[in-house]
């Protein structure tokens, strides 16, 4: 044991003439490995501690995913931020030493981590106000906030909030696509929210019609359509009008509600016209398609033919 204690210190005193000498201070090759053992360690501490405290919070069955989510990061931020300074008072090291850079370090430090800082404010506010909470379909790709415009069809492109983190949110798309939307956006642009007050979603849709085609039947047959769709609502119940008196129809607008927009909203668009569609051929209701009439007006009769030579 002497031995090894002996060894121990040998190796210690060989570290510490290994280095040099700034001013006053002493960098040795046993303070730079210290300080690696001593970040590793503080690091798994903070890590199996957080673990325990997301344990114990999703055991806690009166808060709801929200608050558990705002307490593990406010948590998280208070541990780490512990641990530096409990790593620099262990390693003994003067922060007074820092001071002639400290001014400069620090414009640097905030100029860098402006939006960083940014985004981690608005993240905690996100959650305080539970305006987006995990879980919540929001409109992406929809607007100008989100940076694009939506899908074919005027159907917009809804995601699902699977993490509210540090930086982003981040969305899953119908399509599978990840949208990484930085928090800060979410704060200070207009966001649709469809599962912030109610999951029910209306839906409305142009169905044009024929002039020579009976307007009532059309209008009953639209409806038995969106009523036979098991994932209409039956309350608030469908709804259809005519909305205008078009050049080549009548155009009509059929609305209806659904709980589900995260299951999409193509799909079921889809679904309702193949089936009036298939109500309207049965019942021989017509739905007209733009055409063109093309009127070629020749030269007379009597006019010579023209002549060419060669």
């Amino acid at each position: 044991m002497d031995g090894l204690s002996g060894g121990l210190l040998r190796t210690i005193e060989a570290l510490k003439a290994i280095g040099i000498d700034v001013g006053s201070y002493r960098l040795s090759l046993y303070g730079l490995f210290s300080t690696i053992v001593v970040a590793v360690l503080l690091y798994l501490a903070v890590r199996i501690i957080l673990r325990s405290i997301k344990w114990l919070l999703r055991r806690n069955t009166q808060i709801d995913a929200t608050q558990r989510l705002l307490a593990e990061k406010l948590i998280a931020i208070a541990l780490f931020v512990f641990a530096l300074l409990f790593g620099i008072d262990l390693l003994g090291i003067d922060l007074t030493a820092l001071a002639v850079f400290s001014g400069a370090a620090g414009l640097a430090i905030g100029f860098g981590l402006q939006k960083t800082v940014g985004n981690l404010i608005a993240g905690i506010i996100l959650l305080m106000d539970r305006s987006i909470k995990p879980g919540d379909i929001i409109v992406v790709g929809d607007g100008s906030s989100m940076g694009g415009s939506a899908l074919p069809g005027g159907v917009p492109n809804v995601g699902r909030v699977a993490k509210i983190g540090v930086r982003a949110v981040n969305v899953v798309t119908r399509d599978g696509k990840k949208h990484l939307i930085p928090n800060e956006l979410l704060m200070t642009q207009a966001v649709e929210n469809w599962s912030y007050a109610s999951p029910e979603v209306r839906v409305r849709m142009r169905v044009p019609v024929g002039y020579g085609c009976d307007l009532r039947l059309a209008q009953r047959l639209i409806m038995e359509t969106a009523t036979a769709n098991p994932r209409i609502l039956n309350e608030p119940e469908p709804a259809v009008w005519i909305t205008a008196f078009g050049e080549r129809a009548v155009e009509h607008e059929l609305r209806y509600w659904i709980s589900d927009p995260e299951a999409g909203l193509g799909n079921i668009q889809g679904e309702v016209f193949l089936g009036i569609w298939d109500r309207f051929k049965e019942a021989g209701i017509a739905i007209p398609y733009p055409r063109q009439d093309v009127r070629i007006i020749g030269a007379p009769d009597d006019s010579p033919a023209p002549t060419s030579k060669i």
